[in-house]
């Protein structure tokens, strides 16, 4: 066999290992890149006591609020997805085609007002969150995203 024979086998091979190599590699790349496109919404702060007396005011029933952060660069739709309290059936807070821009927080308000990008309001004549209390934000398929507790123990 000649020199020049035995360096095309040996290039053929050398391609043919880094190849399949290569597609080895492949569906872990993809599927890294997946898990670093995902959003990353959390529930990232809650003022359960609004400030003052709590009269049932607008004023102070808008004192109550979650806030709902997308950590991600890429926009998210919340349309479906839901905020409860750690009692479920008694209050849950649905969103409606809101879409949260990239690194961007909105604030869901217990009271009524006029929605914007930047504050949602729920149109309730009543508190929602207790001093003791877990707030747990669902995506549209009603998989948990996060949850946020304070005040002590609670169940899950």
């Amino acid at each position: 066999m000649s020199a020049a024979s035995t360096a095309r086998r040996t290039a053929a091979t050398a391609l043919a290992v880094g190849a399949m190599v290569s597609l080895a590699a492949l569906p872990a790349a993809a599927h890294d890149d997946h898990r670093h496109r995902q959003s990353r919404v959390e529930i990232s702060r809650v003022q359960a006591d609004s400030p003052g007396r709590d009269n049932r005011t607008n004023r102070s029933l808008n004192g109550e609020w979650v806030e709902i952060t997308n950590n991600s660069r890429h926009a998210v739709n919340l349309d479906g997805w839901t905020l409860r309290d750690s009692d479920g059936n008694r209050y849950r807070y649905r969103f409606d085609d809101h879409r949260l821009g990239g690194r961007a927080t909105v604030r869901i308000h217990t009271g009524h007002g006029r929605d914007t990008r930047t504050d949602l309001y729920q149109d309730r004549r009543d508190y929602v969150w207790d001093n003791r209390d877990k707030a747990t934000l669902r995506d549209d398929h009603g998989r948990t995203v996060d949850t946020e507790s304070w005040g002590g123990r609670h169940h899950r």
